[in-house]
């Protein structure tokens, strides 16, 4: 029997009503389907409890007895059915406030059930509110075992009695009808490698689980071959797309690297910034093309990394670029590496949507005649245009706000593609980096430059708003700067949250022998540069800002960052706005300001910022927090993946065993051509005929 060709209407207990809920609630169309729609949750059902033992602070209780007696009470919103059901140690009452003529049509007085429910008291009395009641069905019983699972239903699944129990009765429907065992949907060698369960096995005791081991061993059986398609996929395309895409070869370390490193360099390289250079020297000078991701906290060194890899492929007689999501940190990126490269001879400019167009067009000119060494600049680099004579190097700065689309448009300049280096100062969970960006090369600068003093958090209520001032006044007769940020641009009817423009007024007045200035995302290009220059040049003392500012404001004088209302804010944005303090040699501070009434996962997130300053150990606790969310920030929590069983957030040993051993697999059958292998391609066909194509993600 073909499992995904039979239609679930015609499951025995399904018909065509019930098939059309299941497949526009949970979009489950075949038995099929339904076998991959797994439990929730696991409730032990072999133990019977006693009416007579029964506290309100139980979980859960399964009692064993008979209704006594049925009873409607109260009028419209009040009404209530009450039955009176005792298993001979005692009577408890069973209430429902709705579908009472269903219960009344269905249970019977001095009818044995089963009971299972959570205890409630009412009136110093306890109670069964809306419980579960089943006849004794020994067939269904002696199939679930001890264990049985809880699924997820929707409300329009229960409106038409698609509850929990029901799914497990039509699954248990569909295992009666199979005749024989499920497919295989792994090699031989890879279940040996894996030491996991047959799927057969896995499946049926992941619905019906016979003990608590082999639960636990379906559940790893079925993460696995997870993930395990899921890493496959990704290699399978990367290894593809490796073998067609042949890379420049920069044999040379010349003049302008050398020059650099031996005159130009401000300080000692990290440990960390001199293995990944070390990682991309491997890259270019092999024959393939680099596609390396560079994951660097904030402040850790990555625009050193990334120019002294352009300087390589200059050396080489090849032109690079770099690329920035905001004219703003473009245009940071194109002062620092020029005053970086003071006296070198390299000609390197700037192009954004806001040059002149007669800088444009001889930058145009320029680029087409090899005389420009790098250029740096935003999406206008993409423009049809701007052509080069021989890109060798591509730098893509906070690449997650760049589609892949965009980003082939840069690369389509070349004959050959250019090696490319995509950076991102948000630290990517381990799990994560290796699901959305599996087929690029990872590399982790993970120490800070010499000289930084860790940043200093501190939570304070917006009741204590003087001691706030007090302490800001004390830094800004330091001599020092403050950067003051606001959730929102506009008073909003719906929130009571402070917000910039109260706040502007309010901090000019508090601090009136200062200056202040304002920056946000509505203000004109030209206005919110000139507010930038103020601040950066320090003719500015206090920048009042939303979070326009949270990438590409570099200003070693600030000392201060107080972000108002942190409880608007997640874990990895509190941390990027962290950044733009601890830049020079000065102690920081971050104060997080927020209302006394906050929720626990709030106040985690405040205790998590006050207690950690490294980005990696924040973003694993904002992916346990929030889940996997959508990095380009327009989804906050989820799972972008739809993952069945396996977690990103817990499954990491998982992910890396799954990940080696597609990798073998494909070093000796890339095409996954081999007899043996012709059962994983079929599955990742099949698995991702429907689905997303993760390597395209990144």
């Amino acid at each position: 029997m073909n499992l995904a060709l039979q239609n679930i209407k015609y499951l025995p207990g399904v018909g065509e009503k019930k098939g059309e809920i299941l497949k526009q609630e949970l979009e489950i169309q075949s038995f099929e389907d339904l076998l991959g729609y797994y439990p929730y949750k696991y409730i032990d059902r072999s133990v019977m409890h006693r009416v007579r033992d029964i506290k309100e602070d139980m979980l859960y209780v399964q009692l064993k007895g008979k209704i006594l007696s049925f009873e409607s009470m109260g009028e419209g919103m009040s009404k209530r059915l009450i039955a009176k059901f005792s298993d001979g140690t005692g009577v408890i009452e069973l209430v429902w406030f709705k579908g009472i003529k269903f219960i009344l049509s269905k249970y019977k007085v001095n009818t044995e059930y089963v009971v299972f429910g959570k205890p409630n008291a009412f009136n110093h009395k306890i109670n069964l509110p809306h419980p579960d009641l089943d006849n004794i069905d020994e067939d269904l019983e002696k199939q679930a075992g001890a264990l049985q699972g809880f699924y997820n239903t929707t409300e329009k699944m229960k409106n038409h009695f698609l509850n929990s129990k029901m799914i497990q009765k039509l699954m248990y429907n569909l295992f009666s009808i199979l005749k024989e065992p499920l497919k295989e949907n792994l090699n031989a060698n890879t279940i040996a490698r894996a030491k996991v369960i047959s799927h057969h096995e896995a499946i049926c005791n992941i619905h019906f689980p016979q003990s608590q081991d082999l639960l636990r061993k379906a559940e790893y059986r079925l993460k696995f071959e997870e993930l395990f398609f899921i890493q496959l996929n990704i290699l399978r395309y990367a290894r593809l797309t490796n073998r067609k895409s042949s890379g420049f070869v920069l044999p040379t370390i010349g003049h302008f690297f050398n020059t650099f490193y031996e005159k130009n360099l401000p300080f000692e390289l990290t440990n960390a910034q001199k293995r990944v250079l070390r990682e991309i020297r491997e890259d270019v000078r092999s024959s393939r093309q680099m596609n390396r991701l560079l994951q660097g906290d904030v402040g850790s060194g990555k625009t050193m990394v990334a120019l002294m890899s352009m300087l390589i492929a200059i050396d080489n007689g090849f032109q690079t670029c770099m690329m920035a999501p905001t004219e703003i940190l473009a245009t940071q990126h194109f002062i620092s590496i020029t005053e970086l490269t003071v006296g070198m001879g390299l000609n390197i400019v700037l192009l954004t949507g806001s040059s002149k167009k007669g800088h444009r067009a001889e930058v145009h000119q320029q680029l087409i005649t090899g005389q420009i060494h790098i250029i740096i600049g935003t999406h206008a680099l993409l423009e049809e245009i701007v052509q080069f004579d021989n890109l060798g190097m591509a730098i893509i700065d906070e690449q997650h706000r760049f589609g892949v689309a965009q980003r082939a448009r840069l690369w389509s300049k070349n004959k050959k593609p250019p090696h490319v280096l995509v950076m991102t100062a948000t630290p990517i969970p381990r799990t994560l980096a290796m699901t959305l960006y599996g087929d690029l090369d990872v590399s982790v600068i993970d120490e800070l430059p010499p000289g930084r003093k860790p940043i200093q958090t501190i939570h304070q209520y917006d009741n204590r708003r003087g001691s706030l001032n007090a302490s800001i006044r004390q830094q800004l007769q330091l001599g020092r700067q403050v950067y003051i940020v606001y959730p929102l641009i506009q008073e909003s009817e719906k929130s009571d949250y402070k917000n910039l423009e109260e706040g502007f007024i309010h901090i000019s007045e508090t601090f009136p022998e200062y200056k202040v200035c304002m920056v946000h995302g509505k203000m004109k290009p030209a206005e919110k540069e000139a507010a930038m220059l103020q601040f950066v040049s320090g003719k500015a003392n206090i920048m009042v800002a939303t979070t326009v500012i949270e990438v590409g404001v570099n200003v070693p004088n600030a000392s201060v960052m107080v972000i108002e209302s942190a409880e608007r804010f997640g874990l990895s944005q509190l941390h990027q706005l962290r950044g733009r303090v601890g830049r020079g040699a000065d102690q920081s501070f971050c104060v997080l300001v927020t209302s006394h009434k906050l929720g626990e996962m709030t106040r985690k997130r405040m205790e998590i910022m006050v207690n950690s300053t490294d980005g990696f150990v924040i973003a694993e606790a904002d992916l346990k927090l929030r889940g996997p969310g959508d990095l380009d920030g327009t989804q906050q929590s989820g799972d972008p993946f739809k993952l069945k069983i396996a977690s990103l957030v817990y499954d990491g040993q998982v992910l890396q065993l799954a990940r080696d051993i597609a990798s073998e697999i494909l070093e000796v059958d890339p095409e996954l051509r081999n007899q043996e292998n012709l059962v994983l391609k079929s599955e990742l066909e099949k698995v991702f005929r429907k689905d997303v194509n993760w390597s395209q993600i990144s």
